[in-house]
């Protein structure tokens, strides 16, 4: 008889080696089937890519589909450790990884990120690779894609006169300066790209000359979808003091902390800030920021500002021709009016003259536009024959005249930033025609004088919108 201090030890060891052998079958690795592996993507595209500089991260999760654990026997970059694209395995950086193991139903992270050299073609080129996968005898891959973009980068740099073309983009880090008596020419198509914390100081002269086909465009430098109207990307332009002659014609503007500062513009011999055809756009804070100035604007587009679309401060003279400012900002709670017209410092030394003419200023809000204090009567502040969101306007007739009070402009889609008038918008032949005759073309180069003008930056024209 088998005494019962031995029946225990082995009963115990027969349930160890059993409890053994089930946890060694469940982890088993099967043979895999070729092409078991599943991806989150089969495609992994970058938007346009700067030379030089590394690209955001991008992602994807590989699954193993199968009950039982499978083996990546290997997972390597196509291209070697001459590949522009670098990959991380669940944590683990490198250009080759042998023998991973992926239990059943489990998944894990491959992180992606590119940097293309510098080529010397003013053409974005296609950057492509893949990344490999070798299980079960089959092979699969994840592509990889970008476009690259060679740039001239300027660093922290202060310019004498010269003049920028459209060969390449040009990237801002830090910032861009034009020194005082300088003067900087920016050609139709240059496009700008500004760093985050980056800026565009003007101590001298910008004269930014795009067309309508090539306007010049100032934005951030993530080019991502993603980021199209992203506020907030970089500071802006700043015209400082003593800055005179400065011309932006079919410019854009996009995604800063404000779009123009213009600070104490005045100069005895020359206008100051001359604004034609132009686009700001998604800021932060302000679109035009003005302190005693002297800004002369036709033909401008202000929209999506976090704040103000336009700050006039203290003394100066400025004037607005069908101008669209159109504040449909969504990214947080906005309570500052689009227009806000401050007067109160008390020791201005000359007066000052605001006039909009012919011009929209519409938004979320019911008051669109502030005065921070008095709203003179003797012509000194005058919206003539415009569209205008201000609850009480009927009070102040010598500065709204003839104007369209709180009525929806009628924008073909004025959240997409689409300001041209639908065939039902009341700002359609309201314009004063002596204000368009002085201003004959609108945005697109259409005629706007055929008619009676319309109010804002567009002219509508039966079956040719653009």
């Amino acid at each position: 008889m088998i005494p019962a201090r031995k029946v225990y030890y082995m009963l115990l060891f027969s349930f160890i080696i059993t409890i053994t052998v089930f946890s060694c079958s469940k982890d088993t690795i099967s043979e895999t089937p070729p092409g078991s592996l599943r991806f989150s993507a089969d495609t992994i595209f970058f938007d346009t890519i700067f030379t030089g500089t590394g690209s955001p991260t991008k992602h994807f999760k590989i699954y193993n589909p199968l009950k039982n654990s499978l083996r990546i026997n290997s997972l390597y970059l196509a291209g070697g450790i001459d590949s522009p694209y670098r990959i991380n395995v669940d944590g683990i950086a490198g250009h080759n990884f042998s023998d991973i193991d992926l239990g059943g139903g489990d998944s894990l992270f491959v992180f992606v990120e590119v940097t293309i050299d510098p080529f010397e073609n003013q053409n974005p080129v296609i950057v492509q690779d893949s990344i490999v996968f070798i299980s079960g005898g089959g092979i699969q891959a994840v592509k990889l894609v970008s476009w690259g973009q060679d740039v001239h980068v300027i660093r922290g740099m202060a310019l004498d006169t010269q003049t920028l073309s459209a060969s390449k983009p040009y990237l801002v880090y830090d910032y861009l300066k034009v020194k005082p008596d300088h003067v900087l020419t920016v050609e139709p198509g240059v496009r700008i790209y500004f760093h985050k914390n980056a800026r565009l100081y003007v101590e001298g002269t910008i004269k930014a000359l795009g067309t309508f086909e090539d306007p010049v465009i100032f934005q951030g430098s993530r080019t991502e979808a993603v980021y199209r109207n992203i506020p907030g990307q970089w500071e802006g332009i700043w015209l400082m003091p003593g800055s005179s002659n400065n011309m932006f014609v079919y410019s854009r503007i996009r995604n800063a902390l404000n779009g123009i500062i213009a600070d104490s513009l005045k100069h005895p011999e020359a206008s100051v800030l001359y604004l034609e055809n132009t686009r700001i756009e998604n800021m932060t804070y302000s679109g035009l920021f003005a302190r005693s100035s002297e800004i002369y604007s036709r033909n401008t587009v202000i929209s999506n500002c976090g704040h103000h679309a336009i700050v006039i401060n203290n003394e100066g003279n400025y004037q607005f021709y069908h101008n669209t400012i159109a504040n449909y900002w969504n990214f947080s709670f906005r309570s500052s009016p689009s227009v806000m017209i401050n007067n109160d410092t008390g020791n201005n030394t000359e007066p000052l003259s605001v006039i909009f003419g012919n011009s929209i200023i519409h938004g979320l809000l019911e008051n669109e536009i502030r005065f921070s204090a008095h709203a003179g009567s003797d012509g000194d502040i005058l919206f003539n024959h415009c569209l205008v969101n201000f609850r009480n306007a009927d009070s102040f007739p010598l500065i709204f005249r003839n104007c369209i009070i709180n009525t929806d402009p009628g924008f073909v889609d004025g959240k997409a930033q689409d300001f041209h008038l639908d065939e039902n918008s009341p700002a359609i032949d309201a314009g004063d025609p002596e204000t368009a005759v002085l201003h004959p073309f609108d945005f697109a180069g259409r005629s706007r004088i055929n008619t009676a003008p319309d109010i804002g930056a567009f002219e509508r024209v039966e079956d040719e919108l653009q």
